[in-house]
C-alpha cells in the first residue's frame, strides 16, 4: 500500500512538472505571437496575462489600392510566419516534454530504489505510524497537486484557444479589408470609366459646337461675298445706266432737236419763278420753266435759230419795266426729249 502511494506520488510530480513546463511554453509562444502581431499597421491587440483580450481594430483603409494590397498581403506573411513559430515551439515543447518525462521516469526508479533501501531501513519506524494518516495526507498531497495541474492545463488551453481565435479573427479582418480594397478599386475603375465617357462625350460635344460654328462663319462669309458681289453688280448698273443717260444727254445736246431758249432769271423757289414768269407773259412773252439743282429755271421761248433768240434776248433786256438786264441765249432740250 506505501509503495503504490508513493508511485502515484512520483507520477503526480511529474504530470504537475510537465503542465507547468507545458503552460510556461503556451505562454511564452503566446507573448511572442502578440510581439509581432503589435508592430502590424491593421490590427492593434495588447494584452496582459490573465486579462480580457481587447476588440481588435483595423485602421482605415489606404487611399492607394496598390499600398493596402501591399499591406494585406505583408500582414498575411507575418501571421504565417507566426504560426509557422507557434507549431514549432509546439513540436519543441513536445520534444522536451517527452525528454522531462523520460527523466523524471528515470529519476523516479532510481528514488524508488533508494526509497526501497530506506524503507529497509527504517521499517521499524514507519511500521510505528498509522498507515491511514499517511496514506490520507499523501493523497489529499496528490489531489491538490493534481486540481492545481488540471487548473493550469484549462488556463493553458483556454490562452490557446483565446490565440486562435484572435487568429481567426484577424484573418477574418484581413479577408473584409480585402473584400473593401476590391470593391474601392471597382468603384475606382467604374468612376474611371464614367469620366472618360463623359469627357468623351464632351470633346465629341466640343467638336460638332466647333463644325457648326465653322459652318456658320463660312456661310456667314458666302452671304457677305454674294451680298458684297451684289452690291458691286449693282453700283456698275448704276454706274452703266447713269453713264447710257450722259451719254444720250451729250447726244441730244449734239445731234438731237435743240431749241433756242432766252435764260432770263433763276428764282431760288417755286413763288419767286411764278412771279418773273406773270411778268414775262404780260408782256406777252411765251415763258417755260424748268426746275434744277441750283433753282428754277425762267425761259423765254422757244426761238427756231440763235439769232431769233438773240433778238428776243436783246428786246428783254432793254425793257426797264421787265428790269431784266442778264438775260441770255441757250440751247435748250425738253425733258421728253432728253
Amino acid at each position: 500500500m506505501s509503495m503504490n502511494n508513493k508511485q502515484r506520488w512520483m507520477g503526480g510530480v511529474v504530470l504537475l512538472g510537465g503542465g507547468v513546463l507545458l503552460a510556461a511554453l503556451l505562454l511564452k509562444g503566446k507573448e511572442e505571437i502578440h510581439h509581432n502581431q503589435v508592430p502590424t499597421p491593421p490590427v492593434e491587440n495588447v494584452q496582459e496575462h490573465g486579462a480580457p483580450a481587447e476588440p481588435v481594430q483595423l485602421q482605415p483603409l489606404t487611399v492607394d489600392v496598390e499600398t493596402e494590397k501591399r499591406l494585406l498581403e505583408e500582414q498575411r506573411r507575418a501571421r504565417e510566419k507566426a504560426v509557422a513559430e507557434q507549431e514549432a515551439k509546439s513540436a519543441e515543447f513536445l520534444r522536451q516534454q517527452q525528454q522531462v518525462e523520460a527523466e523524471a521516469a528515470r529519476k523516479a526508479a532510481e528514488e524508488y530504489a533508494a526509497m526501497n533501501q530506506r524503507r529497509n531501513a527504517n521499517q521499524q519506524t514507519s511500521d510505528s505510524i498509522p498507515p491511514e494518516l499517511i496514506e490520507d495526507e499523501k493523497t489529499k498531497a496528490e489531489q491538490k497537486k493534481l486540481e492545481q495541474l488540471k487548473a493550469k492545463n484549462e488556463q493553458a488551453k483556454a490562452d490557446a484557444n483565446k490565440t486562435a481565435q484572435q487568429t481567426a479573427e484577424q484573418k477574418r479582418l484581413a479577408e473584409t479589408a480585402k473584400l473593401k480594397a476590391e470593391e474601392a478599386k471597382k468603384k475606382a475603375e467604374e468612376a474611371k470609366k464614367a469620366a472618360e465617357q463623359k469627357s468623351s462625350a464632351e470633346k465629341l460635344a466640343a467638336e460638332k459646337k466647333a463644325a457648326e460654328k465653322k459652318a456658320a462663319d463660312e456661310k456667314a462669309k458666302a452671304d457677305a461675298a454674294a451680298k458684297k458681289l451684289a452690291e458691286e453688280k449693282k453700283k456698275k448698273a448704276e454706274e452703266a445706266k447713269k453713264k447710257a443717260e450722259a451719254e444720250k444727254a451729250r447726244d441730244l445736246l449734239e445731234n438731237g432737236d435743240k431749241q433756242w431758249m432766252v435764260q432770263v432769271a433763276l428764282a431760288a423757289n417755286e413763288a419767286n419763278a411764278d412771279a418773273v414768269a406773270a411778268k414775262l407773259r404780260a408782256k406777252g412773252y411765251k415763258v417755260t420753266k424748268s426746275p434744277t439743282s441750283k433753282g428754277i429755271r425762267i425761259m423765254v421761248g422757244p426761238s427756231k435759230d440763235r439769232e431769233t433768240a438773240d433778238a428776243t434776248r436783246k428786246k428783254i433786256n432793254a425793257d426797264d419795266s421787265l428790269n431784266m438786264k442778264s438775260a441770255w441765249v441757250i440751247d435748250w432740250v425738253p425733258l421728253d426729249k432728253r
